[in-house]
């Protein structure tokens, strides 16, 4: 990789750093964007959350789904999160394992990102079943009505893989807070904060035994992290590919879902550090080398992603079946052929436009790229869900759905509720791991002491 400014500002010390990010937590206001921002995402997630309980009241079907399509935009959503949460593991984990010191900038946003992300990914299943109320029969716990999960039912599998999930972000995200909610808690002077702060660092002293520990319990997180990416996507991937349904029924579907969850995981990173970089006036720490590094790596598993759009394409012709020949007609002809060309566009054609590093290192243009890759991300899990199940084997099973308003309601509701949650979560925490970006700066004083020596 090519060297370009360096991922600490020159002459930041350890002290200033402390002071500079435990200010904007315990001192100083928050700027005028995040009131706006906090205000907008609140009042959203406010509605979406009335719709969620007119749909518990009337039933599902105000999201338009029928016979043939008795998918809707919730699993479309589903699917959408759990992509979303990807980036934060893959950040936390492989990047740690690998050594990549410009994850340090980044790597607690990503963290907050995919908790709250895999929290949205868990909602969605439990609005769609009709009777969420009953949620606990996916549970395999001992009962008197002989009421066992259906352990063939992806619904089953699904619970697992986000519970799952959830409960992995949420240790990986608290654990690398311990030695911050400690550095806060320090530096508070209100005694409320300081019990607040004290409380949730669980003791947490700064002594040899706690960093030995902590970085033991870090590194095992860190190798469980590319398990739990691959068995989460994957099992939500074989909830389609385990069916004989033509569109759906691809072996390629795990890795491929994998792939497009990481590309829209690295550029929901991108929106997000370009927006509070901005908001926060974070330029010399989340830098344009950071940018850069992720538009490469969003670049990476969108040529994985193109590739698989030209396997599923091959194999449909080369199975020699009419049926699977005939969906992908569909797609490009058929009344759903706006998605499909719309998605292609985005994810085929603009996409290359990561190839070229002006592009990667303009805060704009990246931006512009990782809303268009999301954009086109969620087209592709809407045209797979709906053109897949919308024309089936006789005419009898011939349909069409489109996502009513009670849908795309939920949906940015669901945008909504992450974003005020982050937003909340920022102001409590720091949003730059403290104790990361000390290493970084102790490195950085090694090499220059190495050189001049």
């Amino acid at each position: 990789m090519s060297r370009g400014e360096p991922l600490v500002p020159p002459g930041l010390t350890h002290a200033a750093l402390t002071e500079r990010i435990t200010a904007q937590v315990l001192y100083q206001r928050a700027p005028a964007t995040w009131w706006i921002a906090l205000a907008i995402s609140g009042l959203l997630a406010l509605i979406g959350i009335v719709m969620v309980g007119f749909v518990f009241e009337i039933g599902v079907g105000l999201f338009g789904i029928n016979v043939p399509v008795a998918w809707g935009l919730p699993i479309v959503n589903t699917i959408w999160w759990i992509g979303i949460a990807h980036a934060g593991t893959l950040i936390s984990g492989m990047l740690l394992l690998t050594r990549q010191q410009w994850r340090d900038s980044i790597n607690r946003l990503a963290e907050m990102m995919a908790m709250f992300a895999i929290m949205m990914a868990g909602s969605f299943p439990l609005i769609h079943l009709g009777r969420p109320w009953f949620f606990y029969y996916l549970l395999p716990y001992p009962n008197t009505m002989n009421l066992w999960p259906q352990w063939r039912s992806p619904l089953v599998w699904d619970f697992f893989a986000i519970a799952t999930y959830l409960v992995y972000t949420s240790a990986f995200l608290y654990l690398s807070l311990l030695p911050d909610l400690a550095t806060l808690r320090d530096r508070t002077r209100r005694r409320g904060w300081q019990v607040f702060y004290g409380l949730l660092a669980l003791g947490w002293r700064n002594s040899a035994v706690h960093w030995a520990r902590y970085q033991r319990a870090v590194i095992v997180l860190a190798a469980v992290s590319a398990p739990v990416v691959l068995s989460v996507t994957g099992i939500i991937s074989l909830d389609l590919a385990v069916t004989i349904v033509p569109g759906y029924h691809f072996t390629i579907f795990p890795p491929y879902f994998v792939a497009g969850a990481l590309y829209s995981g690295f550029a929901t990173v991108a929106i997000l550090a370009i927006t509070f970089r901005h908001m926060f006036k974070l330029q010399d720490l989340i830098t344009l080398r950071h940018l850069d590094y992720i538009g490469r790596l969003m670049l990476v598993f969108v040529l994985v992603v193109d590739y698989a759009y030209t396997q599923e394409w091959f194999i449909a012709w080369y199975s020699g079946s009419e049926y699977y020949y005939r969906v992908f007609i569909d797609r490009w002809t058929g009344p759903y052929a706006p998605v499909w060309w719309s998605m292609a566009f985005l994810n085929i054609v603009l996409a290359q436009l990561l190839w070229f590093p002006r592009v990667r290192r303009s805060p704009p243009m990246l931006l512009l790229l990782a809303i268009g890759a999301d954009a086109g991300m969620f087209l592709e899990r809407f045209q797979i869900v709906f053109t897949s199940t919308h024309a089936g084997y006789t005419p009898s099973m011939w349909g069409q759905i489109w996502p009513t308003v009670w849908d795309w309601m939920i949906f940015l509701g669901s945008l909504a509720l992450f974003t005020f949650m982050l937003l909340v979560l920022i102001r409590l925490t720091p949003l730059i791991s403290l104790h990361d970006m000390r290493n970084l700066i102790h490195k950085r004083g090694q090499n220059q002491e190495g050189g001049s020596g």
